[in-house]
């Protein structure tokens, strides 16, 4: 008989989000998930909805698929972000293949859970108690909240880990499964809403009521023939007499070519032989697959039991022998053989489709005046030599702050469409700003215009020509703080002609953090 297990995340986009911030860099949320009432939300049809809660947002009675409105209106202080739903997709594909270490066949199931035949495994492991326990205490022990249900159908097992009584609830090996499922709502057999509603709307709470109604009854009492065949299929699926085909997810293929010695290398000389040797052979397996790659990582394992490796990263997938030898050219120094090399491995990380464009026979018939290929190779060769990370581009951000408008991101080997009219910069603001705007001293100070004299940096500036004001207010949906103010924003210009982009913070009698202050956030070039 088969066995499977159903693991569900309850919470999984706040334990995503949770995870990835234990060490969070300065430009994510000041405030965790777990130190206030915090949700994540998205858009819904009826408008903005709550898409995952925290504890303390809960306790105040915030529950996910609630309306944004209505959760502010419980937790007034409740912060707020939009969920990611591509980034907890690719975490939880992640997680189940890492759940492959008890089973090769693993899927994820949905949004939030994962499906495990674990079918023959239990022995393995000292039995299925042991397993399912050691399942549910490795994910504990990561900050993931799961509960586990495991039974002889795919449909069972996810009824019992959402509905079950406990953390880990099991139909047993010669237990009926209708048995296991007959206390269980109705929502424990995979319907949508309507199908649920028309069952409650018969008085049909419990899936152990669908048992002795004769299958035409059952037809009849249901207007749509779509939401009838949709309760009769998950039934049968759930009491394993409609069989459920599992997709189990494939781990990346190996592309880690190695090369042996007879006499171990103890020279530079020969470990470039050899690396020139396994490029060939990892661009051929790439290349029989159609693939490239952006993680390269050179391993030497050495006659004395110790391993040295050094490893790259392209902009964006390459299968280049010629461009990866280059790369690895002055990181291969500092592999030191010791007392000789036995084996050396090339392996490939983040794997990928390769795009193949054809290339301009020209620099004037090229359609675009970039060439993505050559700035690819030439931002290669930059992270090579500087480390990782240092090349960077401007990407223009959906923001009214001038300091939020654009930000640095490494260079993946896509460059933003600037071409829109969105995200041209504006001809009237300057190129760059400065890392934080420095506060001034205002000498002479007009309401509602232009300082004309002012104190920045400790040197006394008399303001020649001015213009302005542009105004921007603060961004409502990003914060909730209510001392958040309005921004006037001035071009000027001093005596000696230099120019600056000052602004002032608030307005006169706006109630919000007594007298405005100015600053200067860049100046023109």
């Amino acid at each position: 008989m088969r066995r499977y297990a159903c693991v569900w995340f309850p919470d999984w986009p706040m334990d995503r989000l949770r995870r990835a911030r234990r060490d969070p860099p300065p430009s994510c949320h000041s405030a965790g998930p777990d130190e206030t009432a915090f949700v994540l939300t998205e858009q819904g049809v009826t408008g903005l909805r709550v898409a995952a809660a925290n504890g303390v947002a809960k306790w105040l009675g915030v529950t996910p698929g609630l309306r944004f409105a209505d959760a502010r209106s419980r937790a007034p202080d409740v912060q707020a972000e939009p969920v990611d739903r591509a980034a907890d997709a690719r975490a939880l594909e992640a997680l189940a293949l890492w759940a492959t270490r008890w089973t090769p066949l693993a899927m994820v199931d949905g949004m939030d859970a994962l499906r495990l035949d674990i079918t023959g495994c239990a022995r393995l492991f000292g039995g299925e108690g042991h397993l399912l326990s050691d399942i549910g205490e490795r994910l504990s022990a990561g900050g993931i909240t799961a509960r586990i249900g495991a039974g002889p159908t795919p449909g069972a097992a996810w009824a019992l880990a959402r509905h079950g009584a406990g953390r880990v609830t099991v139909c047993r090996a010669g237990q009926e499964v209708s048995e296991a499922l007959t206390d269980l709502p109705v929502s424990g057999l995979r319907l949508d809403e309507a199908a649920e509603r028309l069952l409650r709307r018969f008085g049909l709470t419990r899936i152990g009521q669908l048992y002795d109604i004769d299958r035409t009854a059952l037809a009849r009492r249901f207007s749509s023939k779509e939401a009838v065949s949709a309760v009769r299929f998950r039934l049968d699926q759930a009491l394993g007499l409609y069989p459920e085909p599992l997709n189990p997810i494939r781990t990346p293929p190996d592309y880690a070519p190695r090369q042996s010695f007879v006499e171990p290398l103890i020279s530079g000389d020969g470990l470039t032989a050899a690396l020139d040797t396994l490029t060939e052979q990892l661009c051929e397996l790439l290349e029989r697959d159609g693939r490239g790659a952006r993680d390269f990582t050179l391993t030497a394992f050495r006659a004395d039991g110790s391993a040295a490796s050094v490893s790259l990263s392209t902009a964006r997938p390459v299968r280049d022998r010629a461009h990866i030898l280059r790369l690895f050219r002055d990181r291969i120094e500092q592999i030191d053989p010791g007392f000789g090399i036995d084996l050396v491995e090339l392996s490939a990380g983040r794997t990928g489709p390769l795009e193949t464009d054809a290339r301009p026979l020209s620099r004037d018939l090229a359609a675009d005046p970039v060439d993505p290929v050559a700035l690819s190779a030439l931002a290669d060769r930059l992270t090579a030599r500087l480390g990782a990370g240092t090349v960077r581009i401007a990407r223009p951000e959906a923001s009214h702050d001038p300091s939020r408008a654009e930000a640095l991101a490494v260079y993946d080997g896509a460059l933003e469409d600037w071409t829109d009219t969105r995200s041209v910069p504006r001809s009237d603001r300057p190129a760059r700003m400065l890392d934080q705007p420095e506060a001034v001293e205002v000498l002479a100070e007009v309401p509602d215009g232009p300082p004309l004299r002012f104190v920045w940096r400790r040197v006394p500036r008399r303001v020649k020509r001015a213009d302005g004001p542009e105004r921007i207010a603060p961004e409502w949906w990003r914060t909730f703080d209510s001392e958040a103010r309005a921004r006037d924003y001035y071009r000027i210009e001093d005596e000696e002609g230099r120019r600056y982009w000052v602004f002032r913070e608030g307005l006169y009698q706006d109630g919000r953090g007594g007298l405005p202050r100015w600053y200067v956030h860049a100046l023109f070039s």
